[in-house]
């Protein structure tokens, strides 16, 4: 009787268990990459504009720059003067690149 007893509670446990994570689960409404579970009113490999990748391309710029300056923080005071040259160097090449997509009109909404 006390396997009986052990076997019954181990399968409501387990059904209970089951239920459970139905309860929770997240519906495969939700758990799509896009629009994070609204219904999508457009295809999600929709075109975008071709100035979305200009604008693309200088936020990864300014992205790679804070990849490149954390660890610069961290030895400048070791190295010296050299590593500031070096980084108002480095930013002194990316500003250039800012007025260019300026100057070209990438950053232009309208």
């Amino acid at each position: 009787m006390g396997i009986a007893l052990t076997v019954l509670a181990l399968l409501l446990g387990i059904a209970g268990i089951y239920l459970v994570s139905l309860a929770v689960a997240p519906r495969p409404v939700a758990v799509g990459p896009f629009l994070s579970g609204a219904r999508p009113a457009e295809h999600a490999l929709s075109r975008f504009h071709v100035r979305w990748y200009a604008i693309t391309l200088v936020f990864l710029a300014f992205d790679m720059e804070m990849v490149f300056m954390y660890p610069w923080a961290l030895v400048v005071a070791e190295v010296g003067p050299v590593a500031v040259i070096e980084m108002f160097a480095f930013l002194a090449l990316l500003l250039v690149g800012v007025l260019y997509a300026w100057r070209e009109g990438a950053l232009r909404w309208v």
